[in-house]
């Protein structure tokens, strides 16, 4: 026990968020320049889901070196476009979409494809192109990483799986959760980042799978899990518009109950779950107190979320989208000034991506002090700052 004090395992916890996870990366820009250049990443432990889980799993790559992940992932997401991440032109768009709606004729036993809104085939070539997954391996092997593990939701058994590399923890299994030991691959990312109906889901081993962040009850399992003592979590809920609580003349259409939806999935377990640990920890303290022993430890938690709103900035940024996925977005009635959050999930644009990782660099300079102090080796706190 006094080991584990003297030398506490931290824990990265990215979670998705399509186009928005552009802001984590400005966070990360903002920790890696408070170390050595040729420094170690100082996350023993990466997690990661959905977007956030390809963010993980790039800077779990270049563990052996923090600043050269950060800024490689940071290269990335500045020159990013649509076309990079799902086809954006009119012809293939619309073949993904009317090979879709023939294949609801086909008879049961027929072989199907996958049905969505966008074909994300590109994102699978750019993955593939310039992630090295071999280096998870090394890293884990050479002593720069301890455990990186990736989450997805599996369509059959409605469960939450994580998929993870690691050297020494073991598997787990919980109620509507578990834990697969597995080498990482870039069709583990696929699934991550699968978001239901607008990306195809992937099949893993006679398995289908989909976004992470969905039926994801216990986002903290997977650290918790591999050993974490300290979570820094960089998350992508942004701060609530009261101001238009009162300003919806009419029934909400469909672009907004689906934007609605996908700020649900991605965000509101996250909240339930920190509140049920800040409990667990408290319990562990009175237990302590009363020098009753107990196999938990507390775990340490920090949060850091986006200062401003997202759908502002994106609306702001729309125009930058191809033609034709604004034809397709119209469709379903989201414009420029739509009040709707769908948008700012599938604006892989750089001039959107490039603000983010400006606003993420900001909130985190903004509360560096406190970062660096929750990274730092403290054995004696036993709490955890709860955001």
């Amino acid at each position: 026990m006094t080991d584990l004090k003297q030398n506490p395992k931290i824990a990265l916890l990215l979670t998705g968020g399509g186009a928005r996870a552009a802001y984590q990366v400005g966070v990360l820009k903002a920790i890696a320049q408070q170390y050595p250049r040729n420094s170690k990443s100082p996350f023993q432990i990466i997690c990661g889901t959905s977007a956030g889980a390809i963010n993980g799993t790039a800077v779990a790559c270049y563990a052996s070196c923090f600043h050269l992940g950060v800024r490689k992932l940071e290269w990335i997401w500045k020159n990013f476009h649509t076309h990079h991440v799902y086809y954006s032109d009119y012809f293939r768009a619309s073949y993904h979409l009317l090979r879709g709606f023939f294949s609801a004729f086909q008879a049961d036993y027929a072989n199907h494809k996958p049905v969505s809104l966008l074909d994300n085939k590109p994102l699978k070539l750019l993955l593939n192109e310039l992630l090295d997954l071999k280096r998870l391996d090394r890293n884990i092997m050479g002593g720069y990483l301890d455990s990186v593990s990736v989450t997805a939701s599996c369509y059959n058994s409605g469960d939450s799986i994580t998929f993870f590399q690691s050297k020494d923890a073991p598997e787990w299994q919980r109620s509507r959760r578990c834990g697969q030991r597995t080498l990482l691959g870039i069709h583990h990312l696929m699934a991550s980042a699968a978001i239901p109906l607008v990306m195809p889901s992937v099949r893993i081993n006679q398995h289908y799978y989909g976004d992470g962040s969905v039926n994801q009850l216990a986002p903290l399992s997977a650290p918790i899990h591999l050993g974490a003592d300290k979570i820094l979590i960089i998350g992508l809920e942004q701060p609530r518009r009261r101001e238009h609580l009162q300003q919806m003349p009419h029934h909400p259409n469909v672009s907004t109950i689906a934007g609605h939806l996908l700020d649900s999935i991605f965000s509101d377990t996250l909240t339930a779950d920190l509140e049920r640990m800040l409990r667990v920890n408290k319990t562990i303290q009175t237990l302590q107190q009363h020098q009753i022993k107990t196999e938990l430890k507390p775990v340490q938690s920090l949060l850091i979320n986006p200062s401003t709103n997202f759908n502002q900035l994106a609306s702001e940024n729309y125009l930058a989208l191809p033609m034709a996925v604004r034809s397709l977005l119209r469709c379903i009635g989201i414009k420029q000034h739509s009040d709707s959050s769908l948008a700012s999930y599938l604006l892989f644009e750089k001039s959107f991506t490039k603000r983010l990782i400006e606003l993420g660099y900001d909130d985190a300079m903004q509360q560096i002090d406190e970062i660096m102090a929750f990274l730092a080796p403290n054995p004696d706190e036993t709490t955890a700052p709860q955001t």
